[in-house]
């Protein structure tokens, strides 16, 4: 089963006192103690970051690892991706991970991982990362399209309420036709997709919300989706 699970915001970095959204990523493993690998690269691999992490999940039942570029672990990518249960990609610079990736054919591992049953998951940068396109602010001042993996059909727009920027900015972007109709998720907010299809919206916050989004003539549709708090199951 293919899955994806793209947050807005939150987890671990955003949220270290509400780990909701992280054990929800956990259990979609469908493993008792899964193997999960933090990817950092779109912070360029930020010690800080990844001590995060470490912090985060070792007091979790699971068996957290770290996927650098700055150095790489091994020669072998791939027997290391492949070895996981989940890749969860760490938030950053879209436009730096989308380079670094494809210089080392993460992008091609990635999808093989997603083809073979692997749980993809990520935070802002990790979360555009699957889509086709993403609205990302990797050049200072700007919010602009950057060009992603395109595992999921579509554009995806994180921190849709914690940056006044982002609605704006992804309004814009529609209208002038630089961007296609997609997605936005609010902090707080993930999309839990299954093959190509968005199997749920949930959520770590009672407010936080999601949508779809399309260009219809000269102006702008938001459709706010059906979401579960997962502190309300």
């Amino acid at each position: 089963m293919k899955q994806i699970i793209a947050m807005g915001g939150g987890g671990f970095s955003m949220e270290p006192d509400n780990p909701l959204l992280d054990r929800y990523v956990l259990r979609q493993s469908g493993k008792k103690r899964p193997k999960i690998c933090f990817v950092p690269t779109a912070s360029g691999d930020s010690i800080d970051y990844i001590r995060r992490f470490y912090r985060a999940f070792k007091k979790m039942n699971c068996e957290p690892s770290r996927l650098t570029l700055f150095p790489p672990p091994t020669a072998d990518l791939e027997d290391f991706v492949m070895d996981k249960d989940i890749l969860y990609v760490g938030g950053g610079n879209t436009k730096n991970l989308m380079a670094l990736w494809k210089e080392w054919e993460l992008d091609r591992i990635l999808r093989k991982a997603w083809e073979e049953g692997k749980v993809l998951a990520g935070i802002s940068a990790g979360a555009n990362c699957w889509f086709e396109e993403g609205v990302t602010d990797s050049i200072p001042g700007q919010i602009s399209r950057v060009k992603c993996l395109g595992f999921l059909k579509g554009s995806f727009c994180p921190h849709f309420d914690g940056q006044n920027e982002r609605r704006p900015g992804f309004h814009r972007l529609l209208l002038n036709g630089d961007i296609g109709n997609g997605f936005a998720a609010d902090d707080g907010a993930a999309l839990h997709f299954v093959g190509s299809e968005l199997k749920s919206v949930i959520a770590s916050r009672p407010h936080a919300r999601a949508f779809a989004l399309k260009r219809e003539g000269g102006s702008v549709v938001e459709r706010q989706l059906a979401t579960t708090c997962l502190g309300e199951e």
